[in-house]
């Protein structure tokens, strides 16, 4: 018979082993267990207009209303603002919004903010929800203004 202390020995040696397959994911839906293939993807200012020619990518502006009257828009951009003045997130009203503008359930979504942080976590958001084909504009509308792209008013 085996004692207890050999046996401890063994199952710590092979749990690991044996879990290697069912990568827990304390972030992820909870009605997944395992964590997500999808990852948020990044889009350079170069990369944007090809996207949304080729892929028929949406672009979505997640800035406030202050925001884009400031700096303006990338043409053809849909306003979807995320976070409102309270830096709240009423994330079931902001996706059933979402869902209305996409043209089908992978369209690419790039999303776009002022400096790619906002973007960067809304973005995650979706990616944990099991969106496909999600992407923020890298450094934000910042880095296409300066890149000396158009943008058109608010």
């Amino acid at each position: 018979m085996m004692s207890k202390t050999a046996l401890l020995l063994l199952l710590s040696l092979f749990t690991p082993w044996l879990l290697a397959d069912q990568q827990v994911c304390l972030e992820c839906d909870k009605s997944s267990k395992t964590k997500a293939t999808a990852e948020l993807g990044q889009v350079s200012v170069g990369q944007l207009q090809p996207m949304r020619q080729n892929d028929h990518a949406l672009v979505i502006d997640i800035r406030t209303e202050a925001e884009w009257h400031a700096t303006g828009i990338i043409p053809g951009s849909q306003k979807l603002q995320s976070f409102n003045n309270d830096g709240q997130f009423d994330a079931e009203k902001w996706l059933a919004d979402l869902q209305k503008l996409k043209t089908s359930p992978d369209q690419p979504v790039i999303l776009v903010c002022r400096s790619g942080n906002r973007s960067g976590k809304v973005g995650e958001f979706l990616v944990r929800q099991g969106m496909p084909n999600v992407y923020h504009l890298n450094n934000g509308i910042q880095s296409w203004i300066k890149s000396g792209n158009p943008v058109e008013p608010d």
